[in-house]
């Protein structure tokens, strides 16, 4: 990179311009400012390496002889051994005070200075400037305290900051001392000041963030304290330029003489300002803010005591401002978390579904200062206060949805989808809890209309980019007040609001699943109840029943029903809904109860069917059945069957077995079919056998084989066999892990 000439700020690099204002190397401008002197020093030896080229008039001394010399015949024996013994002790941060009786020559000969030592690579550092001793405000220990005291008297964020500018103001005599606190953007904002009754108040004004770039920004957290004392001042280069051991140019980030950007000094030129000072305000090691002092009336330069002071000040002060944002976080917190644990309680002791309690909760909007709310539970929307309609709900959740995230918050929607910028209104802000993409819970805020005032436009950059390459670009040139409606904008989800979404989430998640479960053990119960073990006892017949649920679900929607509509006749009824869990218990037990309500009033088989479908059709919340229903007379063994597609019931003596043939009407629920009976003749030693397709489907296996072995096995019966000793040779086709309920019913005429 090429260099530029001795007189430039910036000697080391080529000259910059707002294009790249956020790039400059302003950690190694190659010069420093001229109230001081530099001397970059080689460990061990501590000869001169690198020093500033006011040599001249500061030491009496060309820098090309300073150069290359020990430092104690540039500054004397007394005071290189005393810059020694601070490398010794791994550089502390106070300063010396050396009088330089040992230097013959000099504006400097014989005064007494101050001097900071300091590491900076392979490199020793030796600033030096005089003691102000007319402008200077001692701080004592018993100052110290004082002042410590006075910022710890502070209960808030806002006095805090205030009693900070009045205590840097009183020790550095700056004409304006202002506390600039940063936004999540890098915007910064005045929310203390301390001034001259005679000028215009900065309090409250913002600042964008291209006014402080991030390596300023970064800067400020490595070397706390930032000062120019005269913003006319002409910067001093090293020389030489690159230190000759490294190749490279001095790093100035912990210096305070390095000269400062000249983007920056034409910023305050603009502003008035003819020197400054800035003392970062640093939390968990991230910049929170600035003490910035202005100074109008020429040059000023604050002794370095009173620096120090307030540098010691912020950094006493940083900690507090945290403590202060932990205090206020914690109160609203607290308050949160609060109203979650009476949510929950009252959602925990309703009796009533918890998805309805929930939302019918009046402190569900109030719990997140939101103002709509939308549930989606498997796949139906549900809302509550003012929302946007139901397809843009879907699409506010797709947007936010991460697969690595359970609880999901942005406060500007319209950034991440400008489509969604119509809905500020209603949706500008949004928090979602929910781990699958049909089951979700959104809170919703409108925006927040916010004016702004701007110390000077905030797109003045832009604006002068827009005017072509012929418009040089510098620093804004106005500073009055510009006025900014911000829209589009929610209130920023605050973190403990985010983990009480969480924590309620998880919370309905697992009364949600006890509730699940203690609905199961009820249909478990209820199913036991209805469909049991050991078939009643008729006379005249042999009546064996099985009920065996698949291995992963413990309820079905298989049922086996057999009763007396008169004496000496029998109803026997087989079915199956589709379908696992609560849902298809609680089906069959309706079904089951609408087909025995058809057969006592006195409808044939066939009828009730068609009376089941309709039901089913019209009323039910149902998808699909299958069932068998036959009529028995016992003395006569007369038999009247009807199917709607369920497995065809078998026949089975001694060496013969097969389906009883007929017409099978569709499936229950469709709303299409007609039933149609079959009727035939039971001789005594026949068995009909009903069953669910649960006994001969598997994943895997062949269905028409597997009836085949069934007639096989159901054939091989041998004469005076028990019924149960047949259902239990038939039961054992059934391997281990099935899949599918199985149901068996098995009759025979005594």
């Amino acid at each position: 990179m090429p260099l530029t000439p001795p007189g430039d700020h910036t000697p080391a690099y080529a000259a910059t311009d707002l294009t790249t204002c956020d790039t400059e190397p302003i950690h190694v401008p190659g010069a420093i400012q001229p109230h001081g002197l530099l001397l970059a020093v080689a460990d061990g030896t501590l000869e001169v390496v690198m020093a500033s080229t006011n040599t001249v008039s500061l030491l009496g001394l060309a820098t090309d002889d300073v150069v290359g010399r020990p430092l104690a015949d540039v500054l004397g024996p007394r005071a290189a051994e005393l810059v020694r013994g601070r490398a010794g002790e791994g550089f502390p941060g106070e300063p010396l005070v050396v009088v330089l009786d040992e230097v013959g020559r000099g504006e400097l000969a014989g005064l007494e200075c101050d001097v900071r030592v300091h590491r900076s690579g392979a490199r020793t550092v030796v600033e030096l400037e005089t003691v102000e001793r007319v402008r200077a405000t001692p701080m004592s220990y018993q100052s110290a305290r004082s002042a410590m005291a006075r910022l710890g008297a502070a209960t808030t964020v806002m006095t805090l900051a205030d009693q900070i500018a009045r205590e840097v103001r009183a020790l550095s005599g700056f004409d304006r001392v202002m506390v600039y606190r940063f936004d999540e953007e890098w915007n910064g904002e005045v929310v203390a000041e301390d001034r001259r009754p005679d000028l215009n108040p900065f309090l409250g004004l913002h600042y964008p963030a291209s006014d402080i770039p991030a390596q300023a920004r970064r800067l400020y957290t490595v070397n706390w304290l930032r000062l120019i004392t005269d913003i006319s001042y002409v910067p001093v280069p090293l020389t030489p330029i690159v230190d000759p051991g490294t190749g490279a140019p001095l790093d100035l980030s912990h210096s305070s003489l390095r000269s400062v950007s000249p983007i920056h000094v034409e910023y305050l030129s603009h502003m008035g300002v003819t020197a400054s000072m800035s003392v970062s305000l640093v939390i968990e090691g991230e910049l929170w803010g600035l003490v910035a002092c202005h100074h109008y009336s020429g040059p000023h330069r604050p002794p370095l005591e009173a620096r120090s002071a307030a540098e010691f000040l912020a950094q006493v002060a940083s900690p507090m401002i945290a403590d202060r944002e932990r205090a206020d976080d914690r109160e609203a917190a607290l308050a949160t978390q609060a109203m979650l644990a009476e949510i929950t309680a009252r959602v925990s002791a309703s009796s009533d579904d918890p998805l309805d309690s929930l939302l019918g909760d009046p402190a569900l909007l109030p719990l997140m200062n939101a103002t709509g709310l939308a549930l989606n539970f498997d796949g139906v929307v549900r809302t509550v206060g003012r929302v946007p309609d139901e397809a843009a709900l879907r699409r506010i959740a797709t947007i936010v949805d991460r697969p690595d995230r359970y609880a999901i918050q942005s406060s500007n929607l319209a950034a991440l989808d400008p489509d969604l910028a119509d809905l500020a209104p209603v949706a500008s802000g949004v928090l979602r809890i929910g781990a699958s993409p049909d089951r979700w819970l959104m809170w919703l805020r409108p925006e927040i209309e916010q004016v702004v005032d701007w110390g000077g436009d905030p797109t003045n950059k832009l604006l002068a980019a827009a005017e072509g390459p012929h418009v040089r670009l510098s620093p804004r040139r106005s500073f009055e007040k510009w006025r900014q409606v911000v829209r589009g904008h929610s209130e920023v989800w605050s973190h403990w609001e985010v983990e009480a979404a969480d924590v309620l989430g998880r919370h309905m998640n697992g009364l949600l699943l006890l509730r699940s479960r203690e609905q199961i053990a009820m249909a478990e119960s209820l199913q036991r109840h209805v469909v049991l073990d050991h078939a009643p006892d008729f006379e005249g017949v042999d009546l064996v029943a099985s009920y065996r649920p698949a291995t992963t679900y413990q309820l079905g929607g298989d049922w086996w029903d057999a009763f007396e509509l008169a004496p000496g006749r029998l109803a026997l009824v087989i079915g199956d809904v589709a379908g696992h869990g609560v849902t298809a218990a609680s089906a069959m037990m309706q079904l089951r109860t609408a087909l025995r309500a058809y057969l006592f009033e006195g409808h044939s088989p066939a009828e009730c069917l068609d009376h089941l479908d309709r039901l089913m059709d019209g009323l039910l919340d149902v998808q699909v059945a299958t069932a068998v229903v036959v009529l028995l007379d016992v003395a006569t063994g007369e038999v009247e069957i009807a199917n709607a597609g369920h497995p065809a019931p078998l026949l089975s003596a001694p060496g013969s077995a097969h389906e009883v043939d007929g017409d099978v009407r569709p499936l229950l629920g469709v709303g299409e079919g007609v039933a149609r009976s079959v009727r035939l003749t039971l001789p005594v030693g026949t068995t009909l056998l009903l069953y669910t397709d649960g006994l001969v489907e598997r994943r895997g296996s062949d269905m028409v084989e597997r009836t085949d072995r069934l007639r096989a096995i159901t054939s091989a019966t041998t004469d005076g066999e028990p019924l149960q000793d047949l259902v239990d040779r038939v039961l054992a086709m059934q391997e281990s892990g099935a899949d599918d309920d199985t149901t068996l019913l098995a009759v025979r005429r005594a």
